[in-house]
């Protein structure tokens, strides 16, 4: 099963990877990016002083010319890698978790066939359900904790595609909803620990 999710990812991620050169990243993100070389990255932890202030930090928006340099694909092939870590699995990741401070989240779509995990490039949330329901949630950058947290039952998220850069907005409801908050919380130096 799990060879078969990594074929998808392929799929998916290879026309991140072929897009033109250049780079709007900066030269530390690069070389972050690079070393990871499309496998796992060390997760942020609030375990660590330095990486507890950079998950504090209030990520920067992407433009064209960041998701148009190689970097990009390749952060995102990271990223689903260690969210697909058997040993610390997830169903979300947002770029501050990997150390990078751009406003990107790999969510696992529960409300879609297969439930593949999608990117999503300055992704936000544009009204929220006055419906609220309790539900655990737990965090890899909040190891070993699981805490109720009371989250919007339906959202409208907007961001912008991960291929093209245009604009898209979707009503997103039930569990997936809860997984687009908890990233995005992320994006805005929150953490879910804050929401309780």
């Amino acid at each position: 099963m799990k060879q078969t999710i990594k074929k998808y990812l392929l799929l998916l991620v290879s026309p991140l990877l072929m897009v033109g050169c250049g780079s709007a990243w900066s030269q530390g993100e690069r070389r972050l990016i690079n070393e990871a070389a499309y496998s796992r990255m060390r997760v942020t932890t609030i375990a660590c002083k330095a990486d507890s202030l950079l998950l504090r930090t209030v990520c920067s928006p992407l433009t064209r010319k960041h998701i148009e340099a190689p970097e990009f694909g390749r952060l995102v092939a990271s990223m689903i890698e260690t969210v697909m870590d058997p040993e610390n699995e997830g169903v979300g990741i947002a770029a501050p978790q990997v150390g990078i401070l751009g406003r990107v989240v790999v969510v696992q779509r529960f409300d879609k066939a297969g439930t593949p995990f999608e990117v999503y490039v300055n992704p936000e949330i544009v009204a929220r359900s006055e419906s609220v329901a309790l539900g655990p949630e737990g965090c890899l950058s909040v190891p070993d904790r699981r805490e109720e947290v009371a989250r919007a039952t339906e959202i409208i998220l907007r961001y912008r595609d991960a291929v093209t850069f245009e604009p898209r907005e979707e009503v997103v409801e039930g569990f997936t909803a809860v997984i687009f908050q908890h990233e995005i919380d992320h994006l805005d130096g929150i953490l879910y620990i804050d929401r309780l």
